[in-house]
């Protein structure tokens, strides 16, 4: 059985270390998962109940589709003013009544250990989502890795990424095949 992980940045920016590892956990990703880099989240509106209706926007329908088809999913994010990205948040909070998280094993893998607000109010986000966070934790990353071939040309960073996606597809996988 092939796990699928979807992988967001929560950073737009072109260059972006969160970018650069979502991009590269699709290099290291195990044979036995998918990892899918999420891109759409700079594309949907401000979240407004009053459009959280049938027919909802495109955009909204791309990303609830993309994580309902996840087994489950591998946020990278920076911090902001000791914060969540607004354009993060906001995709979070289109989902917050449709329950795309619920139950969802998720792995918050940061480029920064000084990025401790963003880990914190991510986890308190998806749990009160009811998504299942799994692990937290900041790459051994060198300089400023602006690409997936710079972060997979740092064999530590590179293991802690494909160490993370592990973590991830045994928290994804039935608890009928889950082994150890």
């Amino acid at each position: 059985m092939t796990i699928h992980i979807l992988a967001i940045s929560g950073s737009l920016r072109s260059g972006s270390s969160n970018g650069a590892i979502v991009q590269a956990a699709v290099i290291v990703a195990p044979l036995e998962c998918v990892v899918t880099v999420f891109e759409g989240i700079g594309e949907l509106p401000s979240f407004n109940p009053d459009i959280d209706v049938e027919p909802f926007p495109e955009s909204v329908l791309r990303w609830r589709t993309a994580l309902q088809q996840a087994s489950a999913v591998l946020i990278s994010s920076p911090e902001y003013a000791h914060g969540v990205p607004g354009v993060l948040k906001n995709a979070l909070d289109w989902v917050v009544g449709s329950g795309e998280f619920m139950e969802k094993p998720v792995a918050l893998v940061n480029v920064s250990a000084y990025s401790p607000y963003v880990t914190a109010q991510l986890q308190e986000t998806l749990t009160v989502m009811m998504g299942r966070v799994v692990l937290a934790t900041s790459l051994p990353l060198t300089g400023r890795p602006s690409t997936a071939a710079d972060i997979v040309g740092q064999p530590d960073a590179a293991i802690a990424l494909r160490d993370a996606l592990d973590t991830l597809l045994r928290a994804a996988q039935p608890a009928t095949e889950q082994v150890r």
